[in-house]
Formats: C-alpha cells, structure tokens, sequence
C-alpha cells in the first residue's frame, strides 16, 4: 500500500475516518471526500507521514466528484483505490416513511457510489485499481425500520458484484464489506438497554470496532487479495454467517 493513492468517501468520522486512517498507517496517501468538516481526519490522516486531501464533496452531485477527482489525480499524482463509505439513514416504519426519506437515502448510498465508482473506473482502466463498497448486514438481512436503508445496501452489493464482472478484465477489482453491529457515534447514541440486547445475539458478545471494519477494507484493497473480486465480506461478529 505504500505510496498509493485511496480515495475515502464519507471519512471525516466513524468506520470511514477508520479505514482512512488506517490506509495511512500502512502507507497510503489518502483523500477523504465528504460534506462535514474532515479537518480532524486530515490531521490525523498527515501525521502517520503520508500526504492527506480533503475535499468537501457532496457524493450525490456527478460535477463535484468529478471535479474532485481531477484534483485528486493533480494533487496526489492517481488513483488506485476507492472505498465508497459515504451513507446517511433516515429510519421509520414503511408507512410512516415519505418519499422524501426513501428518495435521499438511496440518492446518498446508492446513487453515490455509482456515480463515485463510474468516475474513477475510468481512471484505473489503463493501470487497474481496487474498489470496496461499504454495504451493510442489514442489505443481507433486511432490518425493522429501515426500507430504505436495507434497499440501498442490497444495491449496494448487486451493483458491487456486476462491475467486477464488467471490469475484472481490466485489472479492476470490485468487492463489498457488510458490517454488522459497530460501535461508532450513531450506535452509541442509542439507548444502553438496546446495545446490550444487540451485543447478546453477536456469538462474539461483543460490538466490533470501525478498525476491525478497515481491516478487511485494507486486506480487500491490497495484493493479499489480489485473486478475490465481486465478493461480500461480512463483519458481524458471527450475526451472520
């Protein structure tokens, strides 16, 4: 990884500041696009030695990413990896839910990382390159309360697994990671009884991390994966198997 170039959607907290910071670590340089304030991250990001970018870029607009791209390919000299994190809910029950609700998130978890992935694919099509999308257990499971959510996480991975077919020949290769419970700041501000439940059906009996999210992103991205495309790998602490 060292010396490459990741591009890191959706980065400035969470699993994506994780999987940014850890492609740091092991020494990539890294670009984070995202709509909230990604200076912390950056920081972060510069002070594992490696050169940093932060774009605020919404996932949504085709002129932005491509716009962001470019500035990519200028600033940081290519791209060869893409991790599409960037994602929002919006949960009610599906008679509650508008159209407002359903059309926003699919517009930000699925329609960005078309978008996103169609950008850059152009540019890994002479050298190759390596894309994972951040889908979600609950696109393998479905989940009360998230129609939405666990739509555009099931597209996610349908999506995930037609661009390997179309650009495996191209030295491209597209994979997915479904986390499960993680602990971040959206989990955490739900209620103690509530995580405690969660944690007792993970056969680890335990929330993951977002590191343990980057972890696999960083194993999908690298060479040791380098005969694995078009496959959904689960981190879920054994929920789902």
């Amino acid at each position: 990884m060292k010396g490459k170039v990741s591009i890191v959607t959706g980065a400035s907290q969470g699993i994506g500041r994780a999987i940014a910071e850890f492609l740091a670590q092991v020494g990539s340089h890294v670009a984070i696009f995202d709509v909230l304030d990604g200076g912390e991250a950056l920081a972060a990001i510069e002070a594992k030695g490696v050169k940093g970018l932060f774009l605020n870029v919404d996932v949504t607009d085709y002129g932005q990413v491509d716009k962001a791209v470019q500035t990519v390919m200028g600033e940081l000299g290519g791209i060869d990896n893409l991790v599409n994190n960037a994602g929002i809910t919006k949960d009610k029950p599906l008679v509650l839910m508008s159209e407002d609700d359903w059309d926003r998130v699919i517009r930000v978890n699925l329609k960005g990382v078309f978008i996103c992935t169609k950008i850059v694919v152009r540019h890994m099509l002479k050298k190759g390159g390596s894309i994972v999308n951040i889908a979600s257990l609950a696109g393998l499971t479905g989940n009360p309360g998230q129609a939405n959510y666990a739509a555009s996480k099931a597209g996610i991975i349908g999506f995930t697994k037609t661009v390997a077919r179309e650009y495996g020949k191209k030295g491209i290769r597209v994979n997915a990671v479904a986390p499960g419970f993680i602990k971040t700041g959206m989990t955490e501000a739900v209620d103690e009884k509530t995580r405690e439940a969660w944690t007792q059906e993970v056969p680890l009996q335990r929330p993951g991390e977002p590191v343990d999210v980057a972890r696999v992103v960083y194993f999908l991205l690298s060479d040791y994966s380098s005969y694995v495309t078009g496959e959904v790998i689960n981190v879920s602490g054994g929920l789902y198997t």
